[in-house]
């Protein structure tokens, strides 16, 4: 098997992952993944894909992520890792999709328009 790649998104985070049979390791921007995510929800939120199918110890992943908040690139890495996943096997779709581990969730902030404080909070109306 050769070298996998696969785009991840999340709101303005976008992760580019390359995965390939190892043990286990995961660089994210050249640094350890402990490094790199300093909670373990996060962390957690990276390895979910690979604990569901049980190859934690399979693969190598090396992830290059830019854009949004670290929770924001967290999910895209967790989504590009699903997606390889699937590339390596097509079995594995059907245990990662119910999970929604495949889903690209669609919410992004929503603009500021012109006139108004906010996306939807309005300048205190006076009526004298």
């Amino acid at each position: 098997m050769e070298v996998i790649h696969t785009i991840g998104r999340r709101k303005t985070a976008v992760a580019r992952i390359y995965l390939k049979p190892g043990n286990g390791s995961i660089s994210v921007n050249k640094r350890d993944l402990n490094n790199y995510f300093t909670t373990a929800t996060l962390q957690y939120k990276v390895k979910q894909p690979l604990a569901l199918l049980g190859a934690e110890a399979a693969y190598d992943v090396k992830v290059n992520v830019y854009g949004g908040g670290i929770t924001g690139q967290a999910e895209a890495i967790r989504l590009a890792i699903a997606r390889a996943l699937c590339q390596v096997d097509v079995e594995n779709r059907a245990v990662l999709k119910p999970e929604g581990f495949l889903t690209r969730d669609p919410r992004m902030v929503e603009r500021k328009k012109f006139g108004q404080k906010k996306a939807r909070k309005r300048f205190q109306f006076s009526k004298r």
